[in-house]
This record gives structure tokens, C-alpha cells and sequence, in this order.
């Protein structure tokens, strides 16, 4: 687990600026699906969020998606991580990461959380080939979800070198804690500017960050 949250400097713990790190848990996750989602049930919350979207339509219309993926959880008593890989896919060796952390920091407003994600995110990338926008405006409290590029990671993350990023992550927050849920698509170094060259597809990644604008729903448990 130690070799792991160092390699994540340029993954998906890159959060790990954010939140220290956590166990890993060897029983089935505290998730159940739902209609069109997957709820994490962890720390007196539930976190809707959308079904995986490399899955066929069949396989999400299953109502039997977590064979289908293979899951990872980690947690300790402030915060909870689901993350989510295709079928064959690892931690180590990943080229799309699908995750919802639930974190008890009721004091924290989600502007300053999303300036600690962007943080953390950027000091996995070289500066020039780094960069944040967002899809819409924030209305609020309610914020829009943030993108992230990354062309090439930094140069002494040698596990990860010759490769780049492309990340959307929407916030959410209850009077007891805040949520988010991400995705990440990771290839070989690409030219930012160029969103041909991007491991992603442009418009797959506009409608992930739609889905994840209307999709989440973070509610304290009953």
C-alpha cells in the first residue's frame, strides 16, 4: 500500500495532498446499485453517483454491475474511497480510473476543496502542460464540475514517464461532510491544446462532466 500512494502522486491520489492516506479494505465494498447508480454507503452518508460509462448499455441496464468492474475500497474513520477499474484493470496499471471519496470536513467550504484538489493534481504535472477549466458556471454552492489536463507527467515520476492525464470531478457537501466523484483517462503524453491527441474523446468527456453535474447525489444516511 506505501508503493502505491507514492506512484499516486500521478493517479488518482494525487488527493492524497488533500487527505492523508487510508486502509485498504478486504471485504466487499459498502456499495449497493440503484436505478442508474452506484451508492457508496460510508461514514453516515450515501453517495449516489452515475453507473461506469464504459460499460454497454445492457450491462448497466443489468441491474448487476459490480461483477462487471473491478473495485478497490479504502477508508478509516474520516473518509472513504471507492475506486473503480474496468474488468483487467489495476491500481498499478490503469488506463481509466472511476472513484467517489466521501470525507467527514464539515467545515470546509467546497471552493477551498476544489482549490486543494487542483493543488494536488498539479504537482503531478509539468507546469506548461498543465491546465484546470471548468464545464459552466458555478451557481452558488452548487459548482460546476472542473476539468484537468495533464500533456506529460513530471519528469521524477519515472513509473509514469512518457504518460499524461485527462480528469473531470464534481464536489458535493452536506452540513457533516463533503463528496467527490471522478474519472480519469490516462494515455501517452499529449499536446493540451489539441484535444485530438487526448486520451479521452472530447465529447465522451463533455457528456461524463454532464452526467456528473446532475448525476451525484450526496444525502446523510437515515
Amino acid at each position: 500500500m506505501a508503493k502505491r500512494m507514492a506512484l499516486a502522486l500521478a493517479a488518482s491520489l494525487a488527493l492524497a495532498a488533500v487527505v492523508p492516506a487510508m486502509a485498504q479494505q478486504a471485504a466487499p465494498p459498502p456499495v449497493i446499485e440503484r436505478g442508474n447508480s452506484l451508492v457508496l454507503q460510508a461514514l453516515g452518508h450515501d453517495y449516489a453517483v452515475p453507473l461506469p460509462d464504459w460499460l454497454t448499455p445492457a450491462e448497466r441496464l443489468s441491474g448487476n454491475v459490480l461483477p462487471l468492474v473491478d473495485p478497490v475500497y479504502n477508508a478509516d474513520p474520516k473518509q472513504s474511497l471507492l475506486e473503480i477499474y474496468p474488468k483487467g484493470e489495476t491500481p498499478e496499471n490503469w488506463t481509466t480510473l472511476y472513484a467517489a471519496r466521501i470525507t467527514l470536513d464539515a467545515g470546509r467550504p467546497l471552493t477551498d476543496y476544489r482549490s486543494a484538489v487542483m493543488f494536488g493534481y498539479s504537482q503531478t504535472c509539468k507546469p506548461e502542460l498543465t491546465g484546470f477549466f471548468k464545464f459552466g458556471e458555478d451557481q452558488g454552492e452548487v459548482l460546476a464540475p472542473l476539468g484537468f489536463v495533464c500533456g506529460a507527467y513530471m519528469d521524477n515520476l519515472a513509473s509514469y514517464k512518457g504518460q499524461g492525464e485527462v480528469m473531470v470531478v464534481s464536489f458535493s457537501k452536506t452540513a457533516k461532510g463533503v463528496a467527490i466523484v471522478y474519472q480519469e483517462w490516462r494515455g501517452p503524453a499529449f499536446d493540451p491544446s489539441d484535444p485530438k491527441t487526448w486520451p479521452v474523446d472530447a465529447e465522451r468527456l463533455k457528456q461524463r462532466a454532464e452526467q456528473f453535474r446532475t448525476g451525484p447525489a450526496l444525502t446523510l444516511a437515515d
